[in-house]
């Protein structure tokens, strides 16, 4: 997976708004430094408590944007789909443009293919040769014929290991949910618990807002 073009905005804004209800603006010490924004240790700390207090009490993160284009296979966006609320994304279009560059191994998720697996004395690897070059097959005949029924058996039979790029749009809150215990940090899929938590623990205080969790256990286990 591919996680490029990161930005984070609205963090200064949304600790600003997180001192209405007290109307506590003079306690703030959040600056921004060479176009880099340092939460300081007052808002942070209120900032720590209301997001431990519950998602009614930590509305800022909501506030909190992040904006990323994601390449990931279709079995991964799928599962990301469910994350509704909150989340945006416009999509490369597989079927507009998948029939206008040639079919490869690298059009797919690799990162832990094992090739070497044996189904009966069928090694894994030759399964996946043969499928690709068949759905290349099926491209090139559709491009040679225009015929439609080609371009319907390249989509029918395209797997789900197929990677497609995003620009996705989300919240610190939407990021809070994916990233807890109970959640993707464990996840089976690789795709899950480790390339998009390692993202997401690149993000600007990731430490100190999207995993609180793990600084709670280290205090207690002092």
């Amino acid at each position: 997976m591919k996680f490029e073009n990161t930005e984070v905005y609205g963090i200064k804004r949304a600790l600003h708004g997180m001192r209405n209800p007290l109307e506590s603006w003079k306690r703030s010490d959040t600056f921004e430094n060479n176009g880099k924004i340092v939460i300081g240790e007052n808002d942070l700390r209120l900032a720590q408590r209301l997001i431990q207090s519950g998602s009614e009490h930590r509305k800022f993160m909501r506030q909190i944007m992040v904006s990323v284009d994601i390449t990931g296979p279709l079995y991964w966006w799928k599962e990301f789909d469910t994350y509704k609320v909150g989340t945006v994304a416009n999509s490369t279009s597989t079927m507009h443009k998948l029939s206008s560059t040639p079919i490869t191994k690298e059009c797919f998720e690799l990162d832990d293919y094992n090739s070497r697996l044996d189904y009966d004395g069928v090694k894994l690897g030759d399964v996946i040769d043969n499928h690709i070059v068949f759905l290349e097959s099926m491209r090139v005949k559709y491009l040679e014929t225009k015929d439609k029924a080609y371009w319907k058996e390249l989509i029918r039979w395209l797997p789900n290991s197929w990677q497609q790029t995003r620009t996705v749009t989300m919240t610190y809150e939407n990021l809070l949910a994916m990233c807890g215990k109970g959640q993707r940090r464990f996840h089976k899929l690789t795709e899950w618990s480790e390339s998009f938590i390692e993202w997401a623990r690149t993000l600007p205080y990731a430490q100190e807002l999207l995993f609180i969790d793990e600084l709670e256990e280290k205090e207690e286990n002092k």
